[in-house]
């Protein structure tokens, strides 16, 4: 377990997906490579208690979505759809889609309980924001790791650090390094 002591909580890997990883795509984060390693030993870190989430075009766009999806089409995909797929194997654990931005909801609650959350993945500046805000709305202790998480590029990735920091003590932030020595 890489030395490390067992984690509290659960590991929430946001959307580490083809599409937003993929040098051809126009999600790319990219950091995403960079990511992965830290990612991995996260995963290892926290045993059982982690739970991947996926992001996925709904079969008929309603709302503001329709525009959204009139601007990005090359996202109306199946789930299947490679894009759509994971970049590195789940394993056993849960996988979570929704065709929101954000995670959390009652799929993920319904997996991770009251938390305390670990939160890892893509983008810092969309789906890690989105689904940070409302469980830390919600009354749940998230943590950040800062050097797991890449954002659509480097000052959108620190923007949404700095917006997260505003709910701080509910959201707080480490390094993998940190997360792994137990701080």
């Amino acid at each position: 377990m890489d030395g490390a002591a067992a984690q509290e909580g659960w590991l929430v890997v946001i959307d580490l997906q083809h599409v937003f990883g993929d040098e051809d795509s126009p999600w790319t984060a990219p950091r995403f490579e960079e990511i992965r390693p830290r990612i991995r030993r996260l995963v290892e870190a926290f045993g059982d208690r982690v739970v991947w989430t996926r992001f996925v075009a709904p079969a008929q766009p309603v709302g503001a979505w329709k525009e959204y999806y009139a601007q990005y089409d090359f996202a109306l995909q199946p789930p299947d759809a490679r894009i759509y797929r994971l970049a590195e194997d789940p394993g056993d654990h849960p996988v979570v889609d929704a065709t929101t931005f954000g995670k959390w909801g009652p799929d993920l609650v319904e997996v991770v309980g009251e938390g305390p959350l670990t939160v890892v993945g893509v983008a810092t500046d969309c789906c890690v924001l989105s689904t940070v805000l409302p469980a830390a709305d919600a009354g749940v202790a998230v943590r950040v790791v800062t050097d797991a998480c890449a954002g659509a590029g480097d000052e959108d990735h620190e923007r949404a650090l700095q917006v997260m920091g505003g709910y701080q003590p509910l959201v707080s932030f480490a390094t993998t390094d940190e997360v792994l020595a137990g701080a």
